[in-house]
């Protein structure tokens, strides 16, 4: 019978080996990619060399090794210096971005390397490195969707992939907006927490209330979404004059707590803004037109 020929995969380079980087790096090795890295301190590499990376002498070898060179790096400044130094090299290679930046850097990247004769991929990812290999973990993408599902397979070697169109903005705008509600409710809590231990309560007696208002904040997410989206902003259920006098509420308990206070004095401006403007009968949902304006 005639052998069956299993196709080989996909070799990878990665370029960035901060703890992201090399947990990428280390996931490709682990599914048997052939791996070739760089980074501009070449010391972090000597774990993944030792498992079987090859380590390039300079960034042009480390992309001409390789048609799909993944980016893992600080921000979009580390980006376009490692374009400056590759050059040439990126001639037909698809440049797999996951450096976070804004929306419209990514489009000048996607730009810079369709002038290299290169495609660009941008990435978000919504992961930690611990998750990183695990498919329950997932990045976001946009640009040309020929490449995208050419190379879904190795992408998806990181973590599940989440494709948003041919934008390459997009990838970031989804990042961005999700950091914006991460880092939003993790102060929230951290705030929180200062003034639970300023009055004796410790951080681990706060968790299991803490954990019940976050458990229930996809309710309220299902419940006002198709609202906001129908600009429907009656105050039926809620008012930002209420809303207001709840935060007011909280500033003055962090006042006496002896706790910085101007998180609380943030949004009692912003429900103040609203009240102001003639919303003090609306949904809270209708600070989203107030916060667009702004």
């Amino acid at each position: 019978m005639p052998s069956v020929v299993v196709p080989a995969k996909q070799p990878v380079t990665v370029i960035g080996l901060g703890p992201m980087g090399r947990a990428m790096a280390g996931a490709y090795l682990d599914a048997g990619h052939a791996v070739t890295v760089w980074n501009r301190t070449a010391a972090r590499a000597g774990g993944l060399v030792a498992r079987g990376a090859v380590l390039a002498p300079d960034v042009a070898a480390a992309v001409a090794a390789n048609e799909l060179v993944v980016l893992s790096l600080t921000d979009y400044d580390a980006v376009f210096a490692v374009l400056d130094a590759a050059g040439a090299a990126l001639a037909g290679r698809v440049v797999v971005n996951l450096s976070s930046d804004t929306p419209e850097r990514a489009r000048e990247a996607a730009r810079r390397l369709a002038e290299l004769g290169a495609v660009h991929l941008t990435g978000g990812v919504q992961s930690p490195p611990s998750g990183i290999g695990k498919p329950e973990s997932s990045t976001f993408y946009s640009g040309p969707v020929e490449a995208f599902q050419r190379h879904r397979e190795t992408l998806e070697v990181l973590t599940g992939a989440d494709y948003r169109g041919d934008d390459p903005g997009l990838a970031q705008l989804y990042y961005q907006i999700q950091m914006d509600l991460f880092w939003t409710s993790l102060v929230g809590y951290l705030h929180a927490t200062a003034v639970a231990e300023a009055n004796g309560i410790s951080a681990e007696e706060f968790l299991p209330y803490a954990g019940s208002t976050a458990a229930s904040m996809p309710d309220f997410l299902a419940f006002y979404a198709p609202r906001i989206t129908a600009g429907f902003h009656e105050g039926d259920v809620d008012r930002v004059a209420m809303g207001l006098a709840s935060v007011e509420h909280v500033r003055h308990t962090v006042e006496a707590s002896g706790v910085d206070a101007s998180l609380p004095a943030l949004l009692a401006d912003a429900f103040g803004r609203a009240v102001a403007a003639g919303h003090g009968d609306s949904s809270a949902t209708s600070l989203v037109g107030l916060f667009r304006k702004a």
